[in-house]
């Protein structure tokens, strides 16, 4: 690829949609997500799945009853004629009367913070008994994950705190089979979560959306003597929950192991990373506080020319290539080509798969025979490290969508659908990418890539 068709060059910044409202998952949609796990169930036998939750690892949970418990942990035991239970700590009781597939209750205040009360805490096993797990004989535990190394019985390997684990194994037949059936969800050939409707694509572009506001808004604030803090603040937005830790770091990061925004003020000069993410889509911008390739340090001075150009080009790749019914292999070797890992120190999957999560799992990896699908949110990832360099990110939130579904979206949510089609004329008629059909922009800053910060007006196009 000739990098030099790529240049930094005065642009008009995306469209940005505000007072976007966020859109509730149907009814509808939730039965599908119930069926869709019940028949991968059945297909591999499974007699009932338990799954795990808590504030950080409950995405698989929240698939099926809308809610996350929050501060405690918490459990759903579905069983494969689709009776479903929820075993709850003392502060999500109230949550089961909301869940969105109907489940009977079971307290475990065991799940409960420490030193509240335990008055009516049982035997985790017991409970698990009153489920029916006492006459099953093939169960699977979900948790967050699936493990993908080759150096273990993978189905073997749990995620859930051992208490509960152990409590499962003690409850079942002595010949009773115990997996990880975390892949029934996020597996990348056929996780029920790995593809979306309609209705979940709209869901979540308004996290996707959000993202990109507060990425554009936070670029657009930056000068030098801003606190990181302050651009933190333009980082979070609506009250809504962060899906990452948001990133607004100048200068040296990682400062006495701190991982967050701070008082330090942002120089003219220095690098900048900011980062922010939402259900459904994250947003992450790395450059310089300069106004000027003549303002970079003397050790960056071939800084786009090394870095920046052929990243650029890796995302422009990527965009006018991808396609449902491609492989994630297929991506990874596209990416190998273009940005060669060896020179340019990528060594993490060139996207992956959100919803929920910033991360929910990725059918590109080298070698990958998964097909990319209709209905997938993917995001954008690919992480340049080049010796002696500062990094540059533009990572951002697509979706693929074929014939079918861009018709069921234009019909069931035109106001969607017209966001989604600015933001391709930006993407094909501004920075000249000829951007793939499949492809659904899902936030409004998709290849937007300004590496100095106090050019507001520039950006890299074809």
């Amino acid at each position: 690829m000739d990098f030099n068709a790529f240049q930094l060059q005065t642009t008009v910044a995306p469209p940005q949609f505000t007072d976007v409202a966020p859109v509730p998952l149907s009814d509808a949609t939730m039965q599908a997500r119930k069926d869709a796990v019940l028949a991968r169930m059945a297909a591999e036998g499974f007699d009932a799945l338990i799954l795990y939750a808590d504030k950080e690892h409950g995405s698989n949970f929240e698939y099926l009853t809308g809610f996350i418990p929050r501060f405690e942990e918490g459990l759903l035991v579905l069983a494969k004629n689709g009776a479903a239970t929820l075993i709850l700590g003392n502060e999500n009781l109230k949550m089961a009367a909301h869940s969105r597939i109907p489940a009977a209750l079971k307290h475990a205040p065991c799940f409960s913070l420490p030193n509240q009360p335990m008055d009516n805490d049982r035997p985790l096993e017991d409970l698990f008994r009153e489920t029916g797990l006492s006459e099953m004989h093939r169960v699977g535990l979900v948790g967050w994950k699936m493990f993908t190394s080759g150096h273990a019985v993978l189905r073997q390997r749990f995620d859930l705190p051992w208490f509960i684990v152990d409590a499962v194994k003690k409850s079942l037949p002595d010949d009773a089979i115990v997996e990880n059936a975390a892949h029934l969800f996020i597996g990348g050939e056929n996780g029920a979560r790995i593809t979306n409707n309609a209705n979940e694509i709209a869901h979540y572009e308004y996290g996707a959306n959000l993202a990109s506001n507060c990425i554009l808004n936070a670029m657009n604030a930056v000068e030098p003597g801003i606190r990181e803090v302050d651009l933190g603040q333009y980082l979070t937005a609506e009250g809504q929950y962060n899906t990452v830790v948001t990133i607004a770091a100048a200068g040296q990061r990682f400062e006495k192991a701190n991982l967050y925004p701070t008082h330090k003020p942002v120089l003219r000069g220095q690098p900048l990373s900011m980062t922010t993410g939402f259900k459904g889509g994250l947003s992450s911008r790395t450059g310089f506080v300069i106004a000027d390739e003549s303002e970079l340090p003397e050790t960056q001075k071939e800084y786009l020319e090394r870095v920046v150009k052929p990243y650029f080009g890796a995302v422009v790749a990527w965009l006018e290539n991808i396609h449902i019914g491609m492989t994630g292999g297929e991506m990874y070797s596209l990416i190998e080509s273009v940005l060669p890992k060896a020179k340019y120190g990528w060594h993490l999957n060139p996207g992956h798969l959100s919803a929920d999560e910033e991360w929910m799992s990725s059918p590109i990896f080298n070698g990958s025979t998964q097909p990319l699908k209709s209905g997938m949110i993917v995001q954008i990832d690919i992480i340049p490290s080049v010796p002696g360099y500062t990094g540059t990110s533009a990572e951002e939130s697509i979706a693929l969508a074929g014939r079918e579904l861009q018709d069921e979206i234009k019909r069931a949510c035109p106001e969607l659908w017209a966001r989604i089609e600015a933001r391709r004329r930006y993407i094909i008629d501004v920075l000249k990418i000829n951007l793939s059909d499949d492809v659904i922009p899902l936030s409004s800053t998709v290849a937007y890539l300004r590496p100095f910060f106090l050019a507001k007006d520039k950006a890299f196009t074809r």
